[in-house]
């Protein structure tokens, strides 16, 4: 499969990179710094561009069966989700790709209740610009018509990938840790598994 990925340069994006590469997908990484991407790979080709311009995410989007949206905002930072979200809508319907798997946090949404007390705090604290603009981006992918899975993480850690997570739409899963390689394996099986098409699956 030909993916296009938004926000490789690390955490999440660089794992669904390293593994989409290992399991022969051909991948499109839309970077701002290509020099942040150090492995080369005949399958990957990087473009220039920031994800935050529709006319950058449509050449890389063009020719991909699929996007994978892994953008995110480190504390201290504007966040970046919501523009670049619209900036991929609107490449993906210029472009014809209807698959997308964009990845938020649990706690967004319907998830509220899902974290435990102490990210409650930080959600209306310091983590309230980006927990906002994580439920607009939602909102903006669940109006776009596109086949879409959100993926809703829990508290992220990094390590070799482990297989053991739990995944669901149960609202009794709650926020724990899990890592950023387990997510990234779990996003690439929802290019084309339908089992969470247009759902919000937590993994934790």
């Amino acid at each position: 499969m030909k993916i296009a990925l938004i926000g490789a340069t690390r955490g999440i994006g660089l794992q669904v990179l390293q593994q989409a590469l290992a399991q022969g997908h051909t991948v499109h990484a839309l970077v701002r710094n290509p020099a942040k991407i150090s492995q080369t790979h005949e399958n990957l080709t990087l473009f220039t561009g920031d994800a935050r311009r529709p006319v950058d995410v449509e050449v890389c989007v063009a020719g991909c069966d699929a996007v994978i949206c892994a953008l995110g905002t480190s504390q201290g930072e504007e966040p970046v989700e919501v523009e670049g979200t619209r900036a991929i809508l609107q490449a993906m319907h210029s472009q014809g790709v209807r698959r997308l798997i964009a990845v938020t946090s649990i706690g967004v949404g319907d998830s509220k209740d899902q974290v435990p007390m102490f990210f409650k705090v930080l959600m209306k604290t310091a983590l309230r610009k980006v927990m906002a603009a994580k439920e607009e981006q939602e909102r903006l992918v669940k109006e776009s018509g596109l086949d879409w899975v959100i993926v809703r993480p829990g508290g992220l850690i990094d390590g070799p990938p482990t297989g053991q997570y739990r995944h669901g739409l149960d609202k009794s899963i709650i926020a724990g840790q899990v890592r950023r390689s387990d997510v990234a394996a779990f996003v690439l099986q929802q290019l084309t598994d339908d089992a969470y098409l247009r759902q919000t699956p937590a993994i934790t």
